[in-house]
């Protein structure tokens, strides 16, 4: 068992070779990388004005613009929450487990996180959290996306749905479009896996696109 778990570990010259990958001068991928980041003003600045666009103040002001029936939508979702609307854990284990719940120990450290996937649209999140309050249910905690980020700006979903889960706690996954199904010069994927054997692969990791494309 010993011998197995030590030849689990990684060794340090696999490492020192990903490190030198990484700082190798001359590589286009990090390179093309670098002059991005540059061009916005470094890590500091990126992630000060993530921070600032990404405040539920600054998405519902976005969504006053581009979405006002979103806007309704979030602060009604606000509202229910400020309101104890949703059912709590402990309120959950009683509706089901009746006079049993308080003998029951709950092993927290194998606790489970609801999750929806995939949840692509805004109005789906709105109509989950109306059945879950109607059905006194738990509400999801972790929602995934896989929809065109290009669709999700135009019609401001992609700010309504990030707003809706800083509201009730939940995290989410945006699947970008560096997945390699957009069309390249022939009509077909960019992606030269799609379709076969590494389509798992190629879609989650971008495994197989140029990378002129992750960097666009």
């Amino acid at each position: 068992m010993d011998d197995l778990r030590e030849r689990l570990s990684i060794s340090p010259h696999r490492i020192e070779e990903i490190n030198e990958f990484l700082t190798k001068q001359g590589n286009p991928v990090v390179d093309g990388l670098i002059e991005i980041v540059e061009r916005h003003g470094g890590v500091e600045e990126i992630n000060r004005k993530a921070e600032e666009a990404g405040s539920l103040e600054s998405l519902k002001e976005r969504l006053g613009k581009s979405n006002p029936g979103f806007l309704e939508d979030l602060n009604w979702l606000q509202d229910r929450r400020d309101d104890d609307a949703f059912i709590g854990l402990d309120e959950y284990r009683e509706r089901v487990l009746g006079d049993d719940a308080g003998s029951v120990e709950f092993d927290e450290a194998l606790a489970v996180t609801l999750e929806i996937s995939a949840c692509n649209f805004f109005p789906f999140m709105v109509e989950e959290a109306r059945k879950a309050i109607a059905d006194e249910n738990l509400m999801p905690a972790r929602y995934i996306r896989v929809r065109s980020m290009k669709e999700q700006v135009e019609d401001g979903d992609i700010d309504a749905f990030t707003a809706a889960t800083k509201i009730i706690g939940a995290t989410y996954v945006q699947t970008l479009d560096n997945k390699g199904t957009l069309p390249g010069p022939d009509g077909g994927p960019i992606n030269v896996h799609l379709g076969g054997p590494d389509t798992i692969t190629s879609y989650f990791g971008g495994v197989g696109a140029p990378n002129r494309y992750a960097l666009r």
